[in-house]
């Protein structure tokens, strides 16, 4: 069955697959530039997997532009301070400044929270738009391309929907199916797993590590096998807790859960009070991590454009997963509407303004991972090195990734 919602010449229309961070930004991008928009997200009901994330000055500066950033403030930390320490004695390490620091530094608030709150904020914003328009239970299976743009088959309840627009946006993810579109390849496991928990401050998984843990910091607990990343979510009533080490890859599921054991066994050696806060911690989520090489091609000049993981899913050692999505969004709304009538020339400036920063950024990610898991003499020139470079010039450090804005904005 075939229906037919094919759009008229010269259409406006943007087409988002995918009703995650990256899509929803993208809508409030492009509606806030005059673009009609309908957003196909594959779920039955529009939701966010994970727990919690950060959120830096260079995304909550777009993100206050969108008109979401306010919606974000009753349920955030902004936390003082990220602190370093070493997982088996629990010795702080390094601290970079963050708080007012940060505002007055990169003028824009650094915050943590639960996904699910920013996922929510930019939907109730796109709710509040009437050029957004949102439609769940909706896979984008194929496209075709023509000079009046793209027409895009979606499978609606088993009725194939064809809908006509100006651009199709891929933002489905790391396992994109809208990649192969583009003929870039398939997402690639990086030999490293994640693990999630959440624990309310008031219990005793938090009692066990607390004062190494504030409810007012981003705490990173460095092992040479692993490491762990604690911070408030849900305005401080509870810590998100985010684990990494080395194994075989899991399923493609977001919510696996299991058993903290290989986590422990991976941190042999740590404190025992970290150990004991795991183990408090009940069941944890984990998955495997995937990352697709930036390197490859993002866009098809006939119009089509991958956005966030779909275009290069990063390890998240950089914190900067979520901040690259709303980059990117942000950034393509931008040059489409600079180039309305030349859609090759707008999505060729979107890449090449996109690609040197996100391989910059991810290669921040492969130098954090190898100083958070250094081992020996590394380790201790590393702990020497940062405790001599001082908090301010760290913050400093930091200029180009947290102080980072559009060109011409």
């Amino acid at each position: 069955m075939s229906i037919s919602d094919a759009a008229p010449l010269r259409s406006r229309q943007i087409i988002i697959a995918g009703g995650g961070i990256a899509g929803l930004t993208a809508a409030l991008a492009f509606a806030a530039r005059g673009f009609p928009v309908r957003l196909f997200e594959r779920a039955p009901a529009l939701h966010e997997f994970g727990a919690g994330l950060q959120l830096s000055p260079n995304a909550t500066r777009l993100l206050a532009r969108l008109g979401v950033l306010d919606a974000l403030r009753p349920v955030s930390v902004r936390p003082e301070a990220v602190v370093l320490r070493r997982a088996d004695s629990l010795r702080e390490i390094a601290r970079v400044p963050l708080g007012s620091d940060a505002e007055a530094r990169w003028k824009a608030p650094y915050f943590v929270l639960h996904r699910a709150d920013l996922h929510g904020a930019l939907l109730a914003q796109a709710r509040r738009v009437p050029d957004i328009e949102i439609t769940t239970g909706a896979t984008v299976r194929d496209a075709a391309f023509h000079p009046m743009g793209v027409t895009a088959s979606i499978d609606v309840d088993g009725a194939v929907r064809e809908v006509g627009g100006r651009l199709l946006v891929g933002a489905d993810g790391v396992w994109s199916s809208l990649r192969a579109l583009a003929g870039s390849g398939e997402s690639h496991f990086v030999g490293r797993n994640a693990w999630r928990a959440t624990i309310r401050t008031d219990g005793v998984a938090y009692a066990a590590l607390e004062g190494f843990a504030d409810r007012n910091l981003v705490t990173t607990f460095l092992h040479s096998q692993a490491h762990m990343v604690a911070y408030p979510i849900r305005a401080g009533s509870a810590i998100n807790l985010v684990a990494f080490t080395r194994g075989k890859a899991m399923e493609r599921n977001w919510s696996e859960r299991r058993t903290p054991d290989a986590l422990l066994s991976a941190l042999r050696g740590a404190d025992g009070r970290l150990l004991r806060m795991i183990r408090e911690s009940g069941q944890w989520t984990a998955w495997p991590i995937h990352t697709v090489d930036p390197t490859t091609q993002w866009t098809l000049p006939q119009g089509l454009a991958l956005i966030g993981d779909a275009a290069h899913a990063m390890t998240p050692f950089a914190a900067q997963g979520a901040a690259s999505a709303i980059e990117d969004a942000y950034v393509l709304a931008q040059n489409v509407a600079a180039q309305p009538d030349a859609i090759a020339i707008a999505l060729q400036r979107y890449e090449a303004a996109r690609r040197a920063r996100v391989i910059s950024v991810a290669r921040r990610g492969r130098l954090n991972e190898f100083a958070w898991h250094a081992s020996g003499p590394v380790a201790v020139a590393r702990d020497l090195f940062l405790k001599a470079r001082g908090p301010k010039r760290l913050a400093a450090d930091l200029d180009w990734l947290y102080g980072w804005e559009p060109d011409g904005e």
